[in-house]
């Protein structure tokens, strides 16, 4: 598991951070923490907005409290403002005593009242909810003209980034401590507008009573290894690729982003078919015997399986490497191969399946994209990476990371192969599955956003070095 300093990365779920609040609850108090947490939503609203009429929504619970306090704030700093609630807080609650202190104006909670303001804030349900909110709740919220949330939209759910309901976009949500996963998953990232997490002094530890497992992909979660002056291409490691007859693109295009992500020796594993690949980069072996004998190599002991391959190939191969204990990525070809029965693949160690791979492989995934990609990862035992716009990375102990770091430029063929070489280098240099996994995803989506518009695949490449640097120089400074 990540260690305790890598908190600066975790994802809490809507129900750690309930735990997280019990906890603050003997340390801090909720009192003081929802104090902060509304001051730090005027400050953010005055940073952006020029005084306006505002509406502040509040529910019963502590997210209702904290647009209180931010209520409060606002008309403290001489902006007109009104709050709506749509039912008093629990009586003797921190939410109760938040809105005993506010004494301005109060408003019917009505879609009128929202129409009328410049400014509505969403403090009813904040993450608190995994269902759609009544219609009233909707209509209301549907008829602002300007939305700002209260830690999250009250139509998004926190966990997965599903919408609970058709509803409107925000301008702005500030949230708390660490965002949510649903403040990182589609379609809640978008709804959300921009992200303000604010630091409200919670303790360490009520965070790490949460016992978070979703983190953001970022260096620091995870250390690539550098260069060093004993360095030697063993000691950075070999990638080994199959390699079929037909379609040797792809393969080719993971042995470059293999090479040019820093892997020691890249070799290509095409037996008859060497001959395809013989005209290609200079710096590439391509071994023509037969793989049995090949394995009898120990140094080869990372192989990536899948790319450019057809399903017999990956049959007369995939089986082999899995008998020899080899540490295997299987992709494209390999996920095909298995078709529906994903138990084939019992003894990789990652797949990188894009969303109709995976379809194909465990059934459609659904909102859920955390929990499909975690079970997917427990029923094979193996790392799944589930590619698109917010990649998952789930690790069979349920560890999960989410990759943000991206750029639509990836969205060009090719680009997944380039990807496999990428943690291929990452796994040769000794990095556990999962780790090598998160940082391969981070270099591939690093280099995507040097490459500029509209690059092709093959423009990837001339920027993996300097992503690998830039991740070791990150990792450091933390």
């Amino acid at each position: 598991m990540p260690m305790k300093s890598d908190l600066r990365f975790s994802l809490p779920t809507p129900a750690q951070c309930g735990e997280m609040d019990r906890k603050a609850s003997e340390t801090i108090g909720i009192s003081a923490l929802m104090d902060r947490a509304g001051w730090s939503v005027a400050q953010a609203i005055r940073a952006r907005f020029a005084p306006c009429r505002v509406l502040v929504l509040c529910g019963p619970g502590n997210n209702g409290g904290d647009g209180y306090v931010a209520a409060r704030y606002l008309e403290r700093a001489g902006w007109p403002v009104q709050v709506a609630p749509l039912t008093p807080p629990r009586e003797g609650s921190a939410a109760s005593r938040a809105a005993a202190q506010y004494r301005g104006r109060i408003a019917d909670f009505t879609p009128e009242n929202a129409r009328r303001a410049d400014l509505v804030i969403d403090a009813v349900f904040g993450a608190g909810l995994d269902r759609p909110p009544a219609p009233e709740v909707v209509a209301v919220l549907s008829a602002a003209r300007m939305l700002v949330a209260i830690d999250l939209p009250s139509t998004v759910n926190g966990t997965t980034g599903a919408s609970l309901v058709e509803g409107p976009d925000y301008r702005m949500s500030v949230t708390f401590v660490r965002p949510k996963p649903g403040h990182i998953l589609y379609p809640g990232r978008e709804i959300c507008g921009e992200l303000v997490c604010a630091n409200i002094g919670m303790p360490e530890i009520c965070l790490e009573a949460a016992g978070p497992t979703i983190w953001l992909n970022e260096p620091g979660l995870w250390h690539v290894p550098a260069m060093s002056l004993e360095d030697h291409k063993y000691r950075r490691g070999v990638v080994s690729i199959c390699a079929g007859q037909f379609m040797p693109g792809a393969t080719r295009l993971a042995a470059a982003g293999a090479r040019a992500s820093g892997a020691g020796l890249v070799r290509i594993s095409a037996g008859e078919g060497a001959a395809a690949y013989r005209l290609g980069a200079p710096g590439l072996v391509i071994d023509d015997g037969p793989l049995k004998t090949l394995l009898e190599d120990e140094r080869r002991r990372v192989w990536l399986c899948g790319p450019g391959l057809t399903e017999p190939e990956v049959a007369a191969s995939l089986p082999l490497l899995l008998a020899s204990e080899r540490i295997v990525l299987a992709d494209a070809g390999a996920l095909g191969w298995a078709g529906s029965e994903p138990e084939k693949l019992h003894g990789v160690s990652v797949i990188t399946p894009h969303i109709g791979e995976f379809t194909r492989l465990f059934g459609a995934p659904g909102d859920d994209l955390v929990g499909a990609a975690q079970k997917a990862a427990r029923r094979i035992g193996a790392v799944v990476v589930l590619k698109g716009a917010v990649s998952v990375i789930a690790s069979p102990d349920g560890r999960v990371a989410l990759n943000d770091h991206a750029s639509p430029a990836l969205a060009t063929a090719g680009s997944g192969d380039t990807l496999a070489g990428v943690i291929s280098t990452m796994l040769a240099a000794g990095m556990i599955p999962w780790e090598a996994a998160c940082a391969g995803v981070w270099l591939h989506g690093e280099a995507g956003m040097r490459a500029g518009n509209w690059p092709i695949v093959e423009a990837l490449d001339a920027h993996l070095g300097d992503a690998r640097a830039k991740a070791i120089a990150l990792a450091c400074e933390i």
